[in-house]
């Protein structure tokens, strides 16, 4: 445990970086917060799975301190780092080579792209004949890779030196019990427990877990909708767009609530698929609730008959071949000029009614 102190902010470098830096300044209004710093022994044994462990790992660690109400650990934010070291051998029999320290990685998915870039250049250093150096690195967002920071050759420019106004810390016995006995559920648990409750399958819920979808799933499923459309909706639109802009899945901008009241939306007939995604996009760029955005860019589907109507008579006579197998009884071929209308109504007709309307058009029904 320790306090935060004043964070250096290099001007006039082309990085951010002390290094071609004009000058700096320093900036105290984090000084004094109180940090823990938690050091993990080494894991040993990983291989090739080293980048997805480390990430599991944090996240793991994340999870304790969010159910603990420590912090909110948005990382994105600064309210949880990680400090990746990394050493590599050829096998358990020798012993561990020399290690990097990447320095303050800040989301999930860099923790892992830390590690794989570090594995891929002390690897490539340690085959050409190199030497791998003790040094702490930084990590670039911009394309994955890590450069020197500073060299600690020796434990001793660590420069650790007793404390003299701290002293032993011994609490009693019956107040660790009785702290261990208030404790929340633990996060391995709580996710045993959610999965049988969602009916989540094993590999469902382990996407769910990599993905860091989880907290975000159960608030979705809280604000009014079903797990199995959160799940949809988190791990199929939303982290598809997480992986596009390199962003976590929680560090997006839009909030379990609304991705319910998007649901509804859909639920309630008054959007289907493809319109509740360009709402989503409105809701992303920042236009506001769902709902609004939907009043704002008139997206809502088109039931009214008496609106689909010439819609329907203008895809009729666009697609005579088609109509005419249709009158013939082949309704199945009623899907083309469904299309047809979709596609003219830039997708905010009901296709039901459309189907309808164009079987009864056609004298099928």
């Amino acid at each position: 445990m320790e306090e935060d102190t004043g964070k250096s902010l290099h001007v006039g470098g082309a990085t951010g970086r002390i290094q071609g830096a004009s000058h700096s300044l320093v900036d105290y209004n984090r000084a004094g917060i109180p940090l823990i710093e938690i050091v993990t022994k080494p894991v040993e044994g990983i291989g090739a799975r080293t980048p997805q462990v480390a990430r599991a790992v944090v996240g793991e660690i994340r999870e304790i301190v969010r159910g603990l109400g420590v912090s909110e650990a948005r990382m994105e934010r600064g309210q949880l780092r990680c400090d990746a070291n990394l050493s590599l051998r050829r096998s358990p029999d020798v012993p561990f080579g020399t290690r990097s320290e990447t320095k303050n990685v800040n989301s999930l998915r860099s923790v892992e792209r830390a590690f794989t870039y570090e594995i891929r250049r002390q690897a490539a250093l340690l085959t050409d004949g190199g030497t791998v150096v003790q040094e702490t690195r930084h990590f670039h967002e911009d394309n994955g890779s890590t450069t020197s920071g500073r060299i600690k050759e020796e434990a001793e420019d660590y420069r650790y030196f007793p404390e003299p106004d701290l002293v032993p810390v011994a609490p009693p016995a019956e107040w660790v019990q009785k702290l261990r006995a208030a404790l929340p559920e633990r996060p391995s648990e709580r996710r045993r427990r959610l999965q049988s409750e969602w009916g989540f399958s094993d590999k469902d819920m382990a996407s769910a877990v990599g993905a860091g979808a989880v907290d975000l799933i159960e608030a979705t499923v809280a604000a009014g909708t079903t797990s199995d459309t959160a799940r949809k909706w988190w791990l199929g639109e939303l982290a598809r767009r997480a992986n596009e802009n390199g962003l976590d899945l929680d560090a997006q901008g839009v909030t379990p609530a609304q991705i319910a009241e998007l649901q509804s939306l859909v639920d309630s007939g008054r959007l289907n698929d493809k319109l509740a995604r360009q709402v989503l996009e409105g809701v992303l760029a920042g236009e506001g609730s769902p709902t609004e955005v939907v009043q704002a860019r008139g997206l809502e589907v088109v039931s009214d008959t008496g609106a689909l109507s010439a819609a329907v008579d203008e895809a009729i006579a666009a697609n005579p071949d088609v109509a005419d197998k249709i009158r013939a009884g082949k309704v199945a071929a009623a899907g083309a000029l469904v299309g047809a209308v979709m596609k003219a109504t830039k997708g905010s007709a009901d296709a039901k009614t459309v189907r309808d309307l164009i079987l009864e058009k056609l004298g099928t029904v």
